[in-house]
């Protein structure tokens, strides 16, 4: 049977840290055709622009798992949070953008993990807020919230370095667009 276990989980090492430290986003349907090795991602075959936003502090990303014996459905809620500090004029039209699209996103986590979100059916921005804060010390900035419902939680991409996630993809053609400190 398809859903019949494989292997079991010992207590791993606690070597492992929280947070994300990038988000790459790529315009939905641009990847090309995606090869997966198990849950893997090993290869893109598609040209496309992947935006890179550095991040620092409180990121992330949380997936739970939505299962229904009644309805016989499973599926995973990828939820994507990002504070992006110090407003301007050019990120308000990129994050408008964002808003009105449904990217793929990458993030790369404090241990050197690629993961792809939205593989299937992109990321939506459900939330966030653009403030300038109200103290001395409050951040001027933006958050986001981008939630993607998949079939699977979110596929680890292989070879993928801080670079270019899409490194160990021998068929992808990105340009990594780097933004620039305003």
């Amino acid at each position: 049977m398809a859903c019949d276990l494989t292997s079991g989980r010992k207590v791993p090492c606690k070597d492992q840290i929280g947070g994300i430290v990038r988000a790459w986003f790529v315009d939905f349907g641009d990847l090309g055709t995606v090869s997966k090795t198990g849950d893997e991602i090993t290869d893109v075959s598609g040209t496309f622009s992947a935006y890179q936003y550095d991040l620092k502090g409180t990121n992330s990303l949380e997936q739970a798992i939505n299962s229904s014996r009644e309805n016989g459905t499973t599926f995973f809620e990828q939820t994507i949070t990002l504070g992006l500090p110090k407003l301007s004029k050019e990120d308000n039209k990129e994050l408008k953008l964002m808003a009105y699209g449904r990217p793929h996103v990458v993030i790369e986590d404090r241990n050197s993990n690629f993961m792809l979100c939205g593989l299937e059916h992109g990321c939506e921005v459900t939330g966030g807020s653009v403030a300038t804060g109200t103290a001395f010390g409050d951040m001027s900035g933006y958050t986001l919230t981008l939630s993607a419902s998949e079939l699977q939680p979110a596929n680890f991409i292989s070879g993928g370095n801080s670079g270019n996630p899409f490194a160990g993809c021998s068929s992808a053609t990105p340009t990594v667009v780097v933004g620039t400190n305003s």
